[in-house]
């Protein structure tokens, strides 16, 4: 820092007589502003002294030959020898021996730095009035404001610097207009005088006041609006700034460029930009060498660019190894180099750069990411099973050190690192997806305002996943992200007005959302407008749906090309054409689309329809495990094909042997009955690969001992996971084992919250049972007759027979529920038609009872009730309703 250095001469008499004239006629009492400006209180009385008239301070000739003596020791760097010749000084209360004394603790030079020690000198060096009282008190005037060793106060602070001002120290007006211009927690606005303050300054050339008026001027500026003023001001900046420039002034040259970015006070214009920083790194400035670096990178010369990074980066600049790092991973700057770039974010992270964690760690992901694509180990598809999130243990080190990284910038606020995360956790790709950690790392994203962090959580609160669904919060959210310029955010919203789920449908709004994403340049949007002119919900425009999706598959859309080979398979919007779905199929495959291998089936089931099954078959023999898995269900379904259950098990075998994950889990259960170690084998594999319905199968084998020697720990290990993931039957199995205590304790309250899982997840058989349940208070379970005859309505309703059945008879009974015994009689026909085999008995009990037959072969009312049901004649079914209903009403 360049020290201010006090005059070689004794002030003058006449200098001293003035001053004390002043003084005597109360100009410059308590440094008090004069009565035109706005008023900002008394002078704290615990520092009048600091502003109180009192005699100049006596100091001869040799005391200012030791000051100066010491100020050529501190600019030699001789701080000790300094200090030797300020201490006698300050034991005589010499001011401005404490104003070099706290100039030294506030830069840190000879002593370590201690700005409340220096606030305590400059105080001590203006207690009496002295040729350096403006100086130090400008000094301790910027340590109140910026809080720095001592409490920040603004009031203190504006009467220091009225104080500088008085005294003559005219850089103290644009630190004192800064304080006025708008005001602040202790001092209100005085726009005038700082307007005054701000003119003065800018008249001797001050840089920061040109700028400050220029500011002040333009759109939300604290003055009037005036776009000439301001662009007067402007100029006049540029000018100054241009002539500190031509003497060498790095600073300044950098200042310059700042006035050409976008929102700089003259207009975006790169060329000027650029060139200015160039200037500053030929000149030496370091900092500058590397944002000049990022300019040339932006301005279309990448190469050069990357050549000043590197020399940036190769003197320790952290920021530009960061960007060094980040523009050899960018495509769009010339052939990537993963290699050069990771050195470089090492080297950055190593020295402490958050960017660099966070960009690093996204580029090891998404390198991972790439590299589980073409293995099929995206999480997605028809083998979810191959996912590297089956198992924790699996995950590579490479992607366990981009998490680490994520979350070493999560810690630190950085909101790309809790974006990232976010997505990363959302995701079964490289690791089990955790929704609610992801919305927790989106929602602190969102709150420090990263429109990706938006985007993310509305999305979340449109899928109902890690909160509930919330379609208001959703829209919400997607309308910010769109705000902050997020194209896939109008895009979501688009395709949520269109589906009508969460947010209200409303297809004029989603058309509108589409088009403008489509044009901004999102090919899923296009994708997703194709989609809806061809299928619907929106008019049918054939022609522009398919000219939307051919040019988002042109631009590398997969899922266009899907929902094109479906069009041409199903003839929707152009003419129906096998060859062309397999065409575009068959590209989309090529990309990496988890659905294409699914949409291809359906070609291949179709070819087959039409006597063309050999297109299914030639890509199994070709090795294709999909394709063997694809053609071992069509020979186990007879879809395109004879039903062939031999053949069927012979590819489903071929393709697990293949690897293909979801083959193995299928013949597993085909083999569990005829060869249980061989199945428990394959469902292993399988479901230690993490496909979810191998790990299903096997946990109940495993707890109910089917097939297998009976294990229900283990068993409650597989179906734990998938139960707390919302799976119903796991859900019903964990529920059903702590009801009987099988592989748990016996816990009907832990049992009650797993079977209402299953049941908010849709299990009709969970319904039914936990209604039976309720409704007659079993299992150790309270009895709640209206909640069990409403779940067991719910499950009678969609047709589970049980359900029926325990309706049925307790309609009948009369005893928890009013007796209906037409109602009742109903709902036992409804099971007894689907073969329920105790609905059947119970009616042929109604049917004896009614008739007082009691004691009577039930074997021959069980015949008799055969005897209706085969005849399958409606007319006889209501017969038998009616009289057994009749009956029964009439024995009551």
């Amino acid at each position: 820092m360049t020290q201010t250095r006090t005059p070689l001469s004794t002030p003058s008499r006449l200098t001293a007589s003035l001053a004390l004239l002043a003084l005597l006629s109360g100009c410059g009492s308590a440094g008090l502003s004069t009565g035109t400006d706005a008023p900002q209180g008394e002078v704290p009385a615990e520092y009048s002294d600091w502003f109180g008239w009192r005699p100049e301070a006596n100091i001869s000739g040799d005391d200012w030959q030791q000051i100066n003596r010491a100020q050529e020791f501190i600019e030699q760097g001789r701080h000790d020898e300094a200090i030797e010749r300020l201490e006698p000084l300050m034991a005589r209360h010499i001011p401005p021996a404490f104003y070099e004394m706290a100039k030294l603790h506030d830069d840190g030079l000879g002593v370590e730095r201690d700005p409340a020690e220096a606030a305590r000198l400059y105080g001590r060096a203006i207690e009496t009035p002295s040729a350096i009282r403006g100086q130090a008190s400008l000094k301790l005037a910027e340590l109140y404001l910026a809080g720095d060793g001592v409490e920040r106060n603004e009031r203190l602070a504006f009467h220091l610097l009225d104080q500088a001002l008085k005294e003559g120290v005219e850089r103290a007006e644009p630190i004192l207009a800064d304080l006025l211009a708008e005001g602040g927690e202790q001092i209100g606005p005085d726009p005038e005088r700082a307007q005054r303050l701000y003119e003065q300054a800018a008249q001797r050339g001050d840089a920061n006041a040109l700028e400050a008026l220029a500011e002040a001027h333009g759109p939300n500026g604290w003055r009037e609006t005036a776009p000439e003023r301001a662009m007067d001001y402007a100029k006049r900046l540029e000018a100054v700034l241009e002539d500190q420039a031509a003497g060498g002034d790095t600073g300044a040259m950098r200042r310059l460029a700042g006035l050409y970015t976008a929102d700089g006070l003259l207009g975006d214009q790169p060329e000027q930009r650029q060139a200015w920083l160039v200037r500053a790194a030929e000149a030496g400035d370091e900092d500058a060498l590397g944002h000049a670096g990022t300019a040339l990178l932006r301005g279309g010369d990448p190469q050069q660019g990357m050549a000043l990074l590197e020399e940036a980066a190769e003197r320790g600049d952290v920021d530009a190894m960061t960007r060094l790092g980040q523009a050899l991973l960018d495509p769009d700057l010339g052939p990537t180099r993963p290699a050069e770039a990771k050195r470089w974010l090492e080297d950055a992270v190593e020295a402490g750069s958050v960017d660099a964690r966070v960009i690093l760690g996204a580029a090891l992901i998404e390198e991972a990411r790439e590299r589980a694509a073409p293995m099929g180990l995206d999480g997605s598809g028809d083998d979810p099973a191959t996912t590297l999130a089956a198992n924790a243990l699996s995950t590579p080190p490479e992607v366990r050190r981009g998490i680490a990284l994520l979350e070493e910038g999560a810690e630190q606020d950085d909101p790309l690192a809790l974006a990232h995360l976010g997505s990363l956790y959302l995701d079964d790709a490289l690791v089990p997806s955790q929704p609610w950690l992801a919305v927790d790392y989106l929602e602190r994203g969102h709150e420090l305002g990263h429109p990706w962090a938006t985007q993310q959580l509305g999305a979340a609160y449109l899928a109902g996943r890690g909160v509930p669904a919330d379609g208001r919060r959703a829209e919400a959210l997607l309308r910010e992200a769109a705000e902050q310029g997020q194209e896939g955010a109008l895009r979501l919203l688009g395709d949520a007005y269109l589906e009508g789920e969460v947010v209200p449908f409303h297809p004029t709004r989603g058309e509108a959302l589409l088009e403008q994403a489509a044009e901004a340049g999102d090919t899923a949007a296009m994708t997703s407008l194709g989609e809806a002119y061809l299928s619907g919900p929106l008019e049918e425009q054939p022609q522009r749906g398919h000219a939307l999706l051919e040019q988002a598959a042109r631009q590398g859309d997969a899922y266009a090309m899907v929902v094109l080979g479906r069009a041409y398979r199903e003839g929707s919007g152009v003419p129906r054409d096998l060859d062309e779905a397999t065409r575009w199929l068959t590209r989309a495959r090529e990309a990496g689309h988890a659905s294409a291998d699914d949409a291809m089936v359906g070609v291949n089931r179709d070819r087959g329809a039409l006597g063309d099954i050999n297109a299914l078959i030639e890509a199994a023999e070709a090795g294709h495990p999909g394709a063997m898995a694809d053609l071992g269900r069509a020979f186990l379904n007879g879809e395109g094909v004879q039903a062939n259950p031999e053949a069927a098990r012979a590819w489903l075998e071929r393709a697990a042997n293949a690897g293909h994950t979801g083959a193995r889990a299928e013949v597993g259960e085909m083999l569990l009955e005829s060869d249980p170690q061989r199945g428990m084998t394959l469902l292993q594999g399988a479901a230690d690969a993490g496909h979810a319905g191998a790990r299903l199968a096997l946990g109940r084998a495993l707890l109910l001992g089917e097939h297998v020697e009976a294990d229900a720990e283990r068993g409650l290990d597989y179906l734990r996971p998938a139960a707390e993931g919302g799976n119903p039957h796991a859900a019903r199995l964990l529920g059903q084992a702590y009801l009987e205590g099988n592989g748990v304790e016996a816990d009907p309250a832990r049992a009650r919250e797993w079977l209402d899982v299953a049941v908010e997840s849709g299990d009709l058989s969970s319904r039914a049972n936990l209604g039976r349940i309720l409704l007659r208070g079993e299992e150790g379970m309270p009895e709640d007759i209206e909640r069990g005859r409403e779940l067991l309505h719910d499950a009678a309703e969609a047709g589970h027979p049980g359900a029926q059945a325990t309706l049925g008879r307790e309609y009948l009974r009369g005893e928890r529920l009013e007796r209906d015994t037409r109602q009742g009689a109903d709902y036992l026909l409804q099971a007894a038609r689907q073969g329920h085999s105790s609905a059947r008995l119970a009616l042929a009990e109604a049917y004896l009872e009614a008739n007082g037959l009691e004691s009577a072969n039930r074997e021959q009312a069980l015949l008799w009730l055969e005897e209706v049901m085969e005849a399958d004649s409606d007319m006889a079914l209501e017969t038998l309703h009616e009289l057994i209903s009749d009956d029964i009403a009439a024995a009551r």
